[in-house]
């Protein structure tokens, strides 16, 4: 009796996936015929792990960076404007137009075109992300 042994392993455990391979999966898997199984298996992928990459593209959370990030300018603004007891005309001339002070908890974004987004503190991250990508365009 011949002993041959077979060893039968299962997938690469804990491999790091780059942004782009996720993104180049994720879009093998929408094209026309694709099998979600066959995918995972060309490429050594649980299935699970490619719905969840999935998930994650259409929730805006899984998305190619498609410019390098910038830093951009900030300015304060205090909450509470000081009582005064009355600007004179040159400098109400000369201060820039008047806002009406942002309430307690809201983030105030300008946008370099001039745009602004003002959001609650409670902004669920991946809907702010989708609103300034589609502000950017």
């Amino acid at each position: 009796m011949d002993g041959v042994v077979e060893i039968i392993t299962g997938r690469e455990r804990r491999r790091r996936w780059s942004t782009a391979e996720k993104l180049r999966l994720v879009a093998e898997t929408h094209e026309a015929g694709a099998a979600i199984r066959a995918v995972a298996t060309r490429h050594g992928v649980c299935e699970s792990l490619l719905f969840t990459w999935r998930r994650q593209v259409r929730e805006g959370v899984l998305t190619a960076a498609s410019e390098t990030p910038v830093f951009m300018p900030v300015r304060m603004i205090d909450a509470a404007p000081t009582a005064t007891p009355g600007p004179s005309p040159a400098a109400a001339n000369a201060a820039s137009p008047a806002r009406p002070p942002a309430p307690s908890g809201l983030i105030e974004i300008e946008l370099g075109n001039g745009r602004q987004v003002r959001v609650g503190s409670d902004v669920n991250l991946a809907a702010l992300r989708r609103v300034l990508a589609a502000l950017r365009e």
